[in-house]
């Protein structure tokens, strides 16, 4: 049984710097890939960062966040940067298959957490 939980998400003001936090039981990352995926309200759910050989950004983050994992801990992180009021949004965690040239598709992973909120202003 995968489980996933993101913690981390609250919120900060524009320019702020947060770590997101997604601990994993039941899944190891030489399995897959894992990813950050964010939603805000009334929009789709999209890509945010990836890491599976190499790690892929949205361009909309690039130079802000840095995702990165801790194999011994099975778990994964998102470091955020200058923080923009656009960045608002429910941040979620994913594992699976998804393989480089799909590593920002949602439908590519298996595995989901719940979502951590993180609400800049």
């Amino acid at each position: 049984h995968v489980q996933l939980v993101e913690s981390g998400g609250e919120s900060v003001q524009a320019g702020g710097s947060l770590r997101l936090s997604c601990d994993t039981s039941g899944y190891t990352f030489s399995r897959g890939c894992a990813a950050w995926f964010r939603q805000a309200p009334g929009k789709e759910r999209e890509g945010v960062a990836s890491i599976c050989s190499i790690a892929v950004y949205a361009d909309s983050v690039k130079g802000r966040f840095t995702i990165s994992q801790n194999t011994a801990k099975n778990t994964l992180y998102l470091q955020m940067n200058s923080l923009k009021p656009e960045d608002t949004g429910t941040y979620y965690c994913a594992a699976g298959p998804a393989g480089p040239s799909r590593a920002l598709v949602s439908s590519a992973y298996d595995y989901w957490g719940q979502g951590t909120q993180v609400t800049v202003s």
